[in-house]
């Protein structure tokens, strides 16, 4: 049974830095191309940046490029968002998907809140 349970969220002040994790299981994790996307209250849910199998390719949205960082560590089954200069509109629940879309199976997510 696939099941992938993303950590690592919070209430951070704009400006901080978070890194998001999401524990794999249940699958060969190393097989899979992976993402992470963020649903804000209200809004649609946002692909933010894939991963290759193996970690070489990543792909990011073009308001991600800078900010973010997607990686992986095949041998722990763990795949990593790490998000700097925080702002308020990146509030949002962020979720690991597998596979190549965003329809892919998906954890509960994690909560980040961006606010002073």
């Amino acid at each position: 049974q696939v099941r992938l349970v993303e950590s690592g969220g919070g209430l951070v002040q704009p400006g901080g830095s978070l890194r998001l994790s999401c524990a794999a299981s249940g699958f060969t994790f190393s097989s899979y191309n992976m993402n992470w996307a963020r649903q804000a209250p209200g809004k649609e849910l946002e692909w933010l940046a894939s991963i290759s199998e193996n970690g070489r390719n990543t792909y990011y949205a073009d308001s991600m490029q800078g900010r973010f960082g997607i990686s992986r560590d095949n041998g722990q089954n763990t795949l990593y968002l790490q998000i700097n200069s925080l702002k308020p509109e990146d509030t949002a629940v962020y979720y690991c998907i597998r596979g190549l879309t965003t329809n892919g199976e998906r954890g509960q997510g994690t909560q980040v809140t961006v606010s002073s």
